[in-house]
């Protein structure tokens, strides 16, 4: 994940839901200012959010053109 100038390990249960090539470019919200945890032996810096009512993931995006890293307020 790019986060401004920096770039991040995010590792998301979301495989099932999306193909890797649909989530390249694309600009989700994440929380960065988690301690990193280890998932399936990855180093995570991050967690992308999403949402679902019983059902397919659907992942939380900006729906203008707004710089990598601009913060949620």
């Amino acid at each position: 994940i790019k986060l401004g100038d920096e770039t991040r390990t995010l590792v998301a249960g979301v495989a099932e839901h999306y193909p890797p090539q649909d989530l390249v470019g694309r600009k989700v919200i994440i929380v960065a200012n988690l301690e990193p945890a280890t998932l399936m032996g990855i180093q995570s810096n991050g967690m992308v959010l999403t949402a679902s009512l019983d059902g397919p993931l659907g992942l939380l995006a900006v729906d203008r053109d707004v710089p990598s890293g601009a913060k949620v307020r």
